[in-house]
């Protein structure tokens, strides 16, 4: 096989050049020249084996491309695949599609291999291949028998990092679903560079584009990200799949939030929620039982806000705990919580609350180890950081749920019907909105009590007198 022939982009103009080069002459930047392919070699085949340059299975030419009207194009409704994961269902939009790719990212250790291998071993109707490029066979057996259920006869595992050495397998298995763990540790003899750079990841993404497109089979890639939370790899690999999912949630506490970033057949609304346990990844279906389950006496410094994840609603327990700063500057300190946006806050509470926050710390958490930025959760901010300074607790069956302007206005949010209907499913008895929520909204039909309040004293007032 002939070497493929390769240039140097600049990331940024695009300017050329036969080597890399650190400095752009062109339009100034520094490292944005990357190496990549612009001929490859056609290969031949002779068993019909599918081939990224040449064909599909069970052929050996490759049909022109021909421009059709719109009109006549059939569009048909290929059913989803369905798996037994209703979480990942949801994300998707309603299961997965033929032929589409699906790339999931996340931190090192935080449930990637663990979740698609476990979907792969639910799919008890399907033939899966699991191609692993980072695990021996032996390792991803013994996670297989940790999992429910570890048998499947119809999953196949391959441990290799060729896609020429992959397609020939692909061949021989024909799955029904292929995952590949993980992007950056393939690589292509098409192209000289070691695996894991950026030419090496778009082309081997490239490959298994052509084949799931051709074939009808989908491809799910796990990727590595970056230390800023970022996707490993060009952002052109982002743009190339048709699904990128974001697995998220800190691997010392047990639940996993499963987030659509881009989705072509579904919305982006959409999260999933998952607990780790000893035997897999267990499916959340209601997340606020689960957030709040640990509530028992009241206890100063703590509020139950109504947010939304997605097109979920979710109550959460803010809490706060306010003590007299030890030196001479106080601490800010906030987990889950964006911590400028808790400073606005305090600025707002000393502004137009009257109260002396300037001498004290002030520390913030966000029950659970979620991560929320939901402007819904400054009431509940404000009161969880009132109530930890007065010492004074907030009944357990009050919920809160609008946004704090910084003159002390409090402003309505969206879809608060879902965040009434939520609290009310939980038990709570009386939730504190903004009163430009009413608008169009029947509050009497639902069973508690709501006080629609314009400014932030007015409910400072209603909780503490």
């Amino acid at each position: 096989m002939a070497k493929a022939r390769t240039v140097f982009f600049c990331q940024s103009c695009g300017a050329q050049s036969a080597k890399w080069i650190g400095h752009c002459p062109v339009c100034g930047e520094w490292n944005t020249y990357v190496e990549e392919v612009i001929q490859k070699e056609t290969v031949a085949t002779t068993t019909g084996q599918w081939k990224p340059a040449s064909t599909v299975p069970g052929g050996n030419t490759k049909k022109a491309a021909k421009s059709v009207p719109l009109g006549d194009i059939l569009a048909e409704d290929e059913p989803r695949i369905l798996t037994p994961d209703g979480e990942l269902n949801r994300v998707l939009g309603g299961g997965i599609v033929p032929g589409s790719i699906i790339l999931i990212g996340g931190e090192p250790g935080i449930g990637k291999s663990t979740l698609m291998l476990q979907i792969a071993l639910s799919l008890r109707q399907m033939k899966v291949l699991y191609v692993s490029g980072e695990e021996s066979e032996a390792q991803i057996k013994m996670r297989a028998e940790r999992l429910a259920d570890g048998q499947h006869p119809g999953c196949y595992i391959l441990t290799e990092t060729n896609t020429q050495n992959i397609f020939r397998q692909i061949d021989q298995v024909q799955p029904n679903l292929l995952v590949i763990d993980s992007i950056q540790t393939m690589h292509s003899t098409l192209v000289e560079s070691g695996a894991g750079s950026v030419s090496q990841v778009r082309e081997c993404t490239a490959e298994f584009l052509k084949f799931a497109k051709e074939t009808s089979t989908p491809v799910m890639l796990i990727g590595h990200i970056t230390k800023d939370g970022s996707i490993a790899g060009p952002k052109i690999l982002e743009h190339m799949v048709d699904t990128v999912l974001q697995f998220e949630g800190d691997r010392h506490m047990s639940y996993r939030i499963l987030r659509t970033t881009k989705n072509r057949f579904g919305s982006t609304s959409e999260l999933g929620i998952y607990e780790m346990q000893g035997d897999g990844l267990r499916q959340v279906s209601n997340p606020s039982e689960i957030l709040l389950s640990q509530r028992g006496e009241s206890l100063s410094g703590m509020a139950i806000g109504a947010t939304l994840e997605g097109n979920r609603p979710l109550l959460v327990e803010v809490q706060a705990l306010v003590t007299p700063a030890t030196y001479g500057t106080p601490q800010r300190s906030s987990t889950g919580f964006d911590a400028k946006r808790l400073q606005m806050l305090l600025a707002v509470l000393e502004k137009r609350a009257g109260l002396r926050l300037g001498q004290h710390d002030v520390f913030l958490n966000i029950a659970g180890g979620l991560r929320l930025d939901d402007p819904a959760l400054d009431m509940a901010v404000c009161a969880a950081v009132v109530s930890s300074l007065n010492d004074v607790p907030i009944p357990g069956n009050v919920c809160l749920a609008a946004e704090v302007g910084l003159s002390g206005e409090i402003r309505a949010v969206s879809r608060l019907d879902q965040r009434l209907a939520e609290a009310e499913k939980l038990g709570f008895r009386e939730m504190y909105v903004s009163q430009f929520n009413g608008k169009g909204l029947d509050l009497a039909r639902f069973g508690l009590k709501v006080h629609a309040v314009s400014r932030l004293d007015e409910v400072l007032d209603g909780l503490f007198g």
